[in-house]
């Protein structure tokens, strides 16, 4: 009885926070955004099988073929990027947005919802890649499912929901345009790598791979710092901010640190890149040996 009178008054607060907080009331009915606790279930699913089922159901298996189904789903990943950047820049990026202190426009106007829209297939997008994880335990490279690598696959659809729920638009939607166009150049590099070595020879540009991202977060921190050095942006969430911020920062340190020893000393690179980093979706782009 005190169990459910506690779990009554739980989502009862749940609730007043929920319209305290002014959630968006246009993603309400939409996949997953209904309440946190369907994603929270689906990522916990994705961390175990990924990390403890998987490996031990691989153990005494040879490792899959997936050449096939890869090249199919990096060239799908490119593929949905490329759309997902011209709906962030036709419903704002490319078209009103002035790059400065652009607020979350709540109307029911086609752009507006347009642009909550691409916020949600972005989220959305955030598990499909959780597939480049499991691809890793099925083929038994167990060594590339870092901690940093299914963190960031965990916490990317996590935080995404609470943008979605709160404020699809607006300036704390930059970094994901950014990411999408990294998404484009990472997975279709994935893609013919794993094409096999015929295909080597386009690949010459993968030596730029840090360097892209170095360019995507210094410009994701540089456009959330300014947010800091405005007197007057009433951007209505800027905890968001806060959070994209640091997200960007911390992962240019991550990055400046892998260059510095792999390009600028050219020692033998850390073991963390020795198991495959570089960078993928804005987080580690692993090295998919074929």
């Amino acid at each position: 009885m005190a169990f459910n009178t506690l779990t009554s008054r739980a989502v009862l607060l749940y609730d007043e926070w929920i319209r305290e907080a002014v959630a968006d009331p246009r993603t309400e009915d939409w996949l997953l955004m209904s309440s946190p606790f369907p994603q929270t279930i689906i990522i916990a699913a994705y961390i175990y099988f990924v990390t403890s089922l998987g490996p031990r159901l691989m153990e005494n298996r040879k490792p899959f073929d997936l050449k096939r189904p890869m090249i199919i789903y990096n060239f799908a990943i490119v593929a949905f990027s490329l759309y997902m950047i011209y709906e962030f820049l036709m419903s704002g990026w490319g078209n009103g947005y002035t790059y400065g202190c652009d607020i979350v426009d709540y109307s029911r106007s086609p752009q507006a919802l347009r642009m909550a829209w691409t916020c949600w297939l972005y989220y959305f997008s955030k598990f499909i890649e959780m597939l480049d994880t499991i691809f890793f335990v099925l083929r038994k490279k167990n060594s590339q499912v870092s901690f940093l690598h299914v963190y960031h696959h965990s916490i990317m659809p996590f935080t995404w929901w609470f943008g979605v729920r709160f404020a699809p638009g607006g300036l704390g939607t930059f970094h994901a345009l950014l990411n999408c166009i990294v998404h484009v150049i990472m997975y279709t590099y994935y893609a013919l790598s794993a094409m096999g070595p015929a295909y080597q020879k386009y690949l010459w540009w993968k030596k730029y791979m840090t360097t892209i991202q170095l360019v995507q977060f210094t410009l994701v921190t540089a456009h959330i710092g300014q947010f800091f050095f405005m007197k007057d942006c009433p951007y209505q969430f800027p905890v968001f901010l806060y959070v994209i911020g640091l997200y960007g920062l911390i992962f240019l340190i991550l990055f400046l640190h892998f260059y510095y020893h792999a390009y600028t000393k050219g020692k033998r690179l850390p073991k963390v890149h020795q198991n495959g980093t570089c960078q993928q979706n804005g987080n580690y782009l692993h090295k998919k040996s074929k």
